[in-house]
């Protein structure tokens, strides 16, 4: 497995404040990584010094193996961007779109396999201003990688989707990640970054304050859990490392436990331990 992307101490500062302070990075190649961290954390100024967007101030960075800060055509060809938010020809169609944007890029995918792929075949004559926000944030997509990329960025994919929505773009980032491409997402959702992910880092105030498994990170996995269960109808609860063996104890000296749930500290738990209560 290769490395796709490697940061050692980035730092970036604004006039009166520092929005990276120091960060570290690995990302492997094929995998699918997630930036989490409260608004103003650095996440988006930290992504945009890894897309070549913007300058730093310190550290020393490897994107596909090149610094982005002195890339040239030929490794932005190698990298696919979704945006947050995107500007285009609202009188385009679908397909006309792909096929424009197909045409920047040395070595591009097939416009027509790449809409079959986002699920917009049925859509690819329809005028980009009709499409639904669902169907728009799939032609997002859809541009981003018809170039055919190495590496795609994410930022924050399903920002006003409905569950539905929400899981069939899930099932396409899989798709995408099962051909190879590796993926950097930002999400304010920790279940998307749960189901995702493979691994995730937690930013806050500039730093990286946490890096793992959605299952790891922080000690998710030692935390204790809490063994809840109903007896002559009072709820009761006791916290251990091993839920197991007290179930197995409480069976024994109590008959049959009502209600029996092992409940463990979620990923939100966790996040908001790591992030300290910022907002």
């Amino acid at each position: 497995m290769t490395t796709a992307v490697q940061v050692r101490g980035l730092r970036k500062e604004y006039p009166g404040r520092v929005a990276v302070a120091g960060i570290d990075l690995d990302i492997e190649g094929g995998e699918i990584f997630a930036l989490l961290g409260p608004n103003g954390a650095g996440k988006t100024t930290t992504v945009e010094i890894l897309e070549g967007h913007r300058r730093r101030d310190a550290g020393e960075i490897q994107v596909l193996g090149t610094d982005p800060a002195h890339a040239g055509q030929r490794w932005r060809a190698r990298i696919g961007i979704v945006l947050q938010t995107a500007t285009d020809a609202a009188e385009l169609t679908v397909a006309e779109s792909v096929r424009h944007f197909a045409g920047y890029y040395p070595t591009p995918r097939d416009p027509d396999e790449v809409i079959d792929r986002v699920g917009l075949t049925a859509r690819a004559k329809a005028r980009v201003r009709t499409l639904s926000g669902g169907q728009r944030r799939r032609l997002d997509v859809a541009l981003g990688i018809v170039g055919d990329p190495e590496l795609l960025f994410l930022d924050e994919p399903t920002t006003g989707f409905d569950p539905e929505a929400r899981r069939q773009f899930w099932a396409l980032i899989r798709l995408l990640a099962a051909d190879g491409t590796t993926i950097l997402l930002t999400t304010h959702y920790l279940d998307e970054a749960e189901a995702l992910a493979d691994r995730v880092a937690v930013i806050a105030d500039g730093s990286v304050v946490a890096q793992g498994t959605p299952a790891t990170i922080g000690g998710r996995d030692r935390a204790l859990a809490t063994v809840r269960w109903r007896e002559q109808g009072a709820v009761l609860e006791r916290r251990t490392s091993t839920p197991t063996e007290l179930i197995r104890e409480l069976s024994r000296t109590g008959g049959e436990l009502a209600d029996l749930i092992v409940l463990r500290p979620s990923l939100e738990d966790t996040y908001l331990d790591l992030i300290g209560g910022r907002p």
